[in-house]
């Protein structure tokens, strides 16, 4: 049994007037020793100047020996000191209070016949750091001290030595030491050098480091090197990669230093230097703040020449970008975001080999102020909006674009009014007003054109029951604010033929007017519908019961002809045949024109929901045992009929159906049917069945269908605890601006996972003319060991017949390397990239790479 003492240091010494040294032996119990109430001697004032100033808790197996003339305690076999953080365990301790110092010591192995063998080495804890050797000798009041060879062990690398001195609380000096990053014990990699400076939560350096893999050393060693020796982010070099493009020959790539400035924002500087002409620069600064904001700026700025100068296909282009991202909760009712991205159209082709980035097509731009009022109800949104089309370089932006919503209001509602029964019809009359401000900008073809105006929306509505009936009415009003309008005029002119014949050609001007103008618009609905109720059951295999829930409704809609002349909305030209063409004066504004033609339609519409209830368990007394109810099925159809309309008064009929079948599989379709016949593919006011052919024909149909399915993720995977989060844990994992499409290390705890998803399309806009879309895209993830991750991705055209973007990619763990490669097969950004790497955030620039076609900057 173990003997336990609580030591304050200075009062251990009151015994000296009794017996120079006091032997305990094994105690049946453990023994206490505190500051008792006698008067202290000489020599014990004395002791009080020890550096020692808490509690030391000190045991050991076989004895503690205590030398109180000379101040001295011996501990043998199994012997633990605590003291404050700090924690040793060894199998001899010896401490000499006057010094203020500590040995400690491995026992001799008596298994071990040559006598060589050591066992109870000492083990040295503070905090989270962890020492180890044969002999430990340390001073607790300069915090210096020597371990002979001397292992340390940290979260994810550790360092040992034949000498270790402490210089200081932090600083220590190694001699033939050794780091890795490698949790085994005889490390796959590791690195050697003959004297090492660790300077702890810091650095290590080093200098004539000998890399060893698999045992076996680099024959050629780095005279220096500085490794971070602490988590998160720090300062430091970017180490470039480097190799040949086919085009501008040897290149350095992402070259530059990285500054972690704070735990709130960083900054990265990087740049490119290609041997056969050009070069790049880029530069990002992140920030972050939990809980209130984030973001980040980049800006990129790239030189291509190709070619020598003089020859006839030298070719110099400059491509520049620049974003902006931010998102920021101002406080709980309103909040920023900001999602800004500028760019020459052709800095991804010049400088991007992502897949994402080549097949881009469009640059979309968003910066959005919200705010609500919790009172109130109403709510406020300042937008601005860019679209940059990279193929044609048009550009459409909105700005400012300002959307003001009130919330819905009962101006006749009673405050008495506590339900919906006690309430009268009138009561139930409400009113909602939204209003947007637009100005839009649109940049084609080196034109530029800007527009802008004002829309008011009113509504008045009401949702009184009769009965088992919903009847709503509603009542909406509209109205445009501009101040341009455009104006076209024919003015024909002769034109000359090459035969010398004169024709007599239509030119038709379009200007705009300026003023200020008012489009005022309104339409009426009613509403009528009800929702009837179907249940079965069977109370087998499991079912409880089966619901139909059949929702039919009914709606008139009016909105009168506002392309009539009374309401002045529309003018007309005439051409030199005498045919005279009408348009609208407001058509080309932000929120468009008044809409020509008269409608009255009647539309009919049936909706149908299909659901299961599961039976409960009797024996499940959990919170899982309620029953579970299943969405089986929605299908929903609707058609309409305009009597307002000169012909083709009966609207197509849609039909559509979507559903779930369990968490990974989705089903949805569409389609419509016309009632109409065709002459050639123009539709005609006749219907199928007088001409005999039937009564419906489909005119467009589509279908999908998607599943994820992901395999049971191992345990022992699973387990990993997660880090605690900081400030600046919503930055990116890698600290530099990479050119590469860098997914990370996959996911091992996932044997497999299957993503499916098939489309079809069918359009017949006449008998004669049908189009047709058919695509099948797969992502197959699969694990034939823990170590091996497989993943092909792609999709098939069935129309085109073939096969578009399919990649492949293979991933190894290696323990403390990892192994990806990356295949594109065809097509036109086809190539491979094979790279062997170590894993350790701070030594994945160590690595060999290969690469071809679209990875190694060949088109």
């Amino acid at each position: 049994m173990k003997s336990l003492i609580a030591i304050l240091f200075f009062p251990i010494f009151i015994l000296a007037q009794q017996k120079d040294t006091i032997a305990t032996k094994l105690l049946p119990d453990s023994l206490k020793l505190s500051n008792p109430s006698t008067s202290l001697s000489d020599s014990t004032k004395k002791s009080r100047k020890t550096d020692v100033d808490a509690i030391v808790l000190a045991s050991a197996q076989d004895s503690l020996v205590y030398n109180v003339k000379n101040k001295k305690m011996f501990l043998f076999n199994k012997a633990e000191l605590k003291y404050k953080t700090t924690d040793l365990k060894s199998g001899k301790i010896f401490v000499d209070y006057d010094r203020n110092e500590l040995e400690a010591f491995g026992i001799e192995d008596t298994s071990d016949t040559a006598k060589v063998k050591l066992k109870q080495t000492p083990v040295l804890a503070e905090g989270a750091d962890i020492y180890e050797g044969s002999r430990i000798k340390y001073n607790f009041r300069t915090q210096q001290g020597f371990i002979s060879l001397a292992k340390n062990r940290e979260e994810a690398s550790r360092y040992e030595g034949e000498k270790v001195k402490k210089v200081d609380k932090n600083t220590y000096f190694i001699e033939n030491g050794m780091f890795t990053t490698c949790e085994e014990e005889n490390p796959h990699t590791h690195f050697t050098a003959s004297e090492m400076k660790v300077i702890q939560r810091d650095k290590i350096i080093a200098k004539w480091i000998f890399m060893h893999i698999g045992g076996v050393p680099f024959p050629i060693p780095l005279p220096f090197a500085v490794i971070p020796n602490e988590s998160g982010r720090r300062s430091g070099i970017i180490i470039p990669t480097y190799g040949q493009e086919f085009r501008r020959g040897q290149y350095f790539r992402n070259f530059g230093y990285f500054f972690a400035l704070s735990d709130y924002f960083d900054l990265a500087l990087t740049g490119d230097y290609f041997t056969k002409g050009g070069y790049g620069l880029r530069s990002r600064l992140r920030y972050a703040k939990r809980y209130d904001f984030s973001g980040s700026f980049n800006a990129g700025y790239s030189r291509i020449t190709l070619n020598e100068e003089g020859d006839p296909d030298r070719t110099e282009e400059t491509d520049w970008n620049f974003s902006l991202f931010h998102n920021q909760q101002i406080d709980p009712t309103s909040r920023l975001d900001v999602n800004l991205q500028f760019q020459s159209k052709d800095f991804f082709r010049n400088n991007s080999i992502s897949y994402n980035d080549l097949l881009t097509q469009d640059i979309i731009s968003n910066a959005t102020y919200s705010k609500r009022w919790e009172e109130s109800g109403n709510s406020l949104s300042i937008n601005y909006s860019r679209t940059q089309n990279l193929s044609n370089g048009n550009v459409y932006e909105s700005l400012p674009n300002i959307y003001f919503s009130n919330n819905i209001a009962y101006p006749f509602k009673r405050e008495s009014s506590e339900s919906i029964t006690d309430q009268k019809w009138y009561e139930m009359i409400a009113l909602t007003y939204s209003g947007q401000l637009r100005n839009e900008r649109r940049k084609t073809e080196g034109n530029l054109r800007i527009r802008g105006g004002v829309q008011h929306n009113l509504a008045v509505s009401a949702s009184p029951k009769f009965g088992y009936f919903n009847v709503s009415p509603n009542i909406s009003y509209q109205e445009r604010w501009y101040n341009k309008r455009i104006k076209t005029v024919n003015q024909p002119y002769d034109f000359t033929d090459s035969a010398g014949k004169v024709t007599r050609r239509d030119s038709l001007i379009t200007t705009d007017e300026k003023g200020l103008f008012f489009v005022r618009t309104f339409d009426m609905s009613v509403t009528a519908s009800t929702k009837l109720y179907g249940i079965m059951q069977p109370n087998i295999l499991g079912i409880q019961a089966f619901r139909h829930t059949l929702m039919p409704s009914i709606s008139y809609n009016y909105k009168p002809d506002f392309g009539s002349d009374s309401w002045g909305y529309y003018d007309s030209y005439t051409k030199i045949n005498g045919q005279i063409e009408r348009y609208d004066k407001y058509g080309s504004e932000v929120f468009g024109g008044a809409g020509r033609g008269e409608n009255q339609s009647l539309t009919f519409s049936l909706g149908n929901v299909f659901e299961m209830k599961t039976m409960v368990d009797p024996n499940d007394t959990t919170k899982n045992s309620d029953a579970n109810k299943i969405q089986l099925l929605n299908v929903n159809a609707s058609v309409g009929y305009n009597f307002a309309a000169d012909s083709l008064k009966l609207s197509d009929l849609s039909l559509d159906f979507r559903t779930q079948i369990g968490q990974s599989l989705n089903l949805s379709s569409n389609s419509t049917f016309t009632f109409y016949d065709y002459v050639g593919t123009q539709r005609i006011n006749r219907f199928l069945a007088s001409a005999g052919k039937g009564l419906l024909r489909l005119s467009s149909f589509s279908f999908s269908v998607s599943t994820n399915l992901i395999g049971k993720a191992r345990e022992e995977r699973r387990s990993t605890p997660r880090k605690t989060e900081s400030d600046y844990d919503a930055f990116q994992k890698k600290d530099y601006i990479s050119v590469y499409d860098e997914n990370g290390s996959p996911d091992l705890s996932i044997p497999w996972n299957l993503n499916l998803s098939y489309n079809y399309n069918l359009s017949k806009f006449s008998p004669s003319e049908v189009t047709t879309y058919s695509n099948l895209s797969a992502d197959l993830g699969f694990s034939i060991t823990k170590n091996w991750k497989f993943s092909v991705r792609g999709s098939y055209d069935f129309d085109r017949k073939e096969v578009i973007a399919p990649q492949i990619t293979i991933y190894r763990d290696l323990h403390c390397w990892e192994m990806n490669f990356t295949w594109n097969p065809i097509g036109t950004y086809r190539g491979f990239m094979f790279e062997i790497r170590m894993k350790a955030p701070e030594l994945q620039d160590i690595k060999v790479s290969k690469s071809r076609g679209l990875y190694s900057g060949r088109r």
